[in-house]
């Protein structure tokens, strides 16, 4: 069982969207006493770089630039909260910043990723219509893309593809339609028919049991809201029909921290401004407060 104190990092980067509005999420979920229901040291906030309307020229990314030189300062950071013997929570932000967390988990040593996502994120530059890093963060931290963004400090890939488990992604049509990669035959997947067909319960003993291998030092999670059912969770700039229940997640990671081998968490793509009445966002603090706090 993960018995590290919780120390709550705010990453507001929207440096991977073309939009705005992510960068609301730690404040949002710490108004709603997320750090006080699981204990947690508030360590601060990063500055983010200004962004670009334009794709970069050279990696037809946006803001590629930018990403690269920030994800390092997140990486610090990161590497900050476990020198102090804290397990990081960080608040996002736009899927993007998983470089940034991995990037910390690659200097200390062999890590895997939980990607618990309801859009696989492995779109190539090229297919994804408005150049946005946000869809494909899996690709670039697994080392598919250009290596601006792969081999960031010369230690790409990040994670290796067979270290990391694609969890609970339900994004096939966008996929086919922009002709997005496939994914690589070593990269573990598990989209959410999968886990409708083995159960979630299931399902996420057999991830943890990829990731918590004696080759590798731990795994980090990165949790990505639209992974939940469209109906409970519909502050998300991408919507898609269907998705993990509120229960579920929850499930899925007192599995994953339970394993003791879980060494940190990253929550993205909330946006509050699409949260009217701000019930999406009470619906997230409380599944988080009860996954960690058990």
């Amino acid at each position: 069982m993960q018995a590290l104190p919780y120390a709550i990092l705010e990453a507001p980067s929207t440096l991977g969207l073309a939009t705005d509005g992510v960068e609301l999420l730690p404040e949002q979920l710490l108004s709603l006493g997320l750090a006080e229901c699981i204990h947690a040291r508030r360590v601060g906030r990063l500055a983010v770089p200004a962004k670009n309307p334009s794709p970069d020229p050279e990696t037809g990314v946006l803001n590629a630039g930018a990403i690269a030189v920030w994800s390092p300062k997140l990486a610090d950071a990161v590497e900050a909260v476990l020198d102090a013997g804290e397990f990081p929570v960080v608040l996002g932000g736009d899927c993007t910043i998983v470089l940034g967390s991995m990037l910390a988990f690659r200097r200390r040593g062999r890590y895997g990723l939980l990607f618990i996502d309801g859009n696989a994120d492995f779109f190539q530059p090229e297919a994804e219509p408005n150049g946005e890093g946000a869809s494909m963060d899996l690709a670039l931290v697994t080392g598919y893309g250009p290596s601006l963004l792969t081999d960031i400090e010369g230690r790409g890939p990040l994670v290796r593809p067979e270290d990391a488990v694609a969890f609970a992604y339900r994004d096939h049509k966008d996929q086919e339609e922009y002709e997005s990669q496939p994914l690589p035959k070593e990269l573990k997947t598990m989209d959410l028919p999968a886990l409708r067909a083995t159960g979630v319960t299931a399902a996420a003993c057999e991830a943890v049991e990829h990731l918590t291998r004696e080759e590798l030092d731990g795994f980090f999670i990165h949790l990505d809201a639209d992974c939940l059912d469209d109906a409970s969770m519909p502050a998300v700039d991408f919507r898609v029909p269907g998705g993990l229940s509120w229960d579920e997640l929850a499930a899925v990671l007192r599995i994953a921290l339970a394993s003791g081998k879980a060494a940190g968490i990253e929550i993205t793509i909330y946006n509050p401004r699409l949260d009217e009445d701000g019930a999406a966002g009470r619906g997230l603090t409380d599944v988080l407060a009860k996954a960690l706090a058990s």
